[in-house]
């Protein structure tokens, strides 16, 4: 049977279907950070009242900061990045380094319990979104580009984070 238009639009319509859904369903069993329960809570009040407007759209938006505006991707002091939300402890300046994107960057994460990850599909298709393990924060995302020894680069909201020199 020869494709006639109408089939054609059909088929083209089939596939352009399942594509869209492609990212729904793949998200299924993943749970957004904002969807679980973490060990520090506040209403939405009581977090627009501790963070500044930026803090908020990122920390609790899941937004994302201008590139190369925290002056924290230029912090190269010996020290301790925490979360600008809650104070939990992320990032160790030994794990910094300069990825050239405009974000702080960083080869892991301070300890095995600082931070959390779910898949987002905000941009339609799957990253892996990083946040604070104890409050929930969105800080950024994490790419497989990064340097060994693991390969990752978590490329982080300045502004998520405060830095704690020592």
């Amino acid at each position: 049977m020869a494709d006639t238009p109408s089939s054609s639009r059909r088929s083209f319509i089939g596939w352009l279907s399942a594509g869209a859904a492609l990212p729904l369903l793949s998200a299924c069993g993943s749970t957004p950070a904002e969807a679980r329960s973490f060990p520090i809570k506040r209403s939405e009040a009581q977090w627009r009242k501790k963070l500044t407007k930026q803090e908020f759209y990122v920390l609790r938006q899941a937004g994302t900061e201008r590139a190369y505006s925290s002056p924290l991707d230029k912090e190269n002091r010996k020290g301790t990045f925490v979360c600008a939300g809650c104070g939990n402890r992320l990032y160790a300046s030994a794990h910094k380094y300069d990825s050239g994107t405009g974000w702080p960057s960083f080869w892991k994460a301070i300890d095995r319990g600082a931070v959390g990850t779910s898949t987002d599909y905000k941009i339609g298709y799957p990253r892996t979104e990083v946040h604070c393990a104890d409050c929930g924060g969105h800080l950024g995302h994490i790419f497989n580009d990064g340097p060994r020894p693991t390969g990752k680069r978590h490329c982080i909201n300045g502004v998520a984070m405060d830095f704690i020199p020592g």
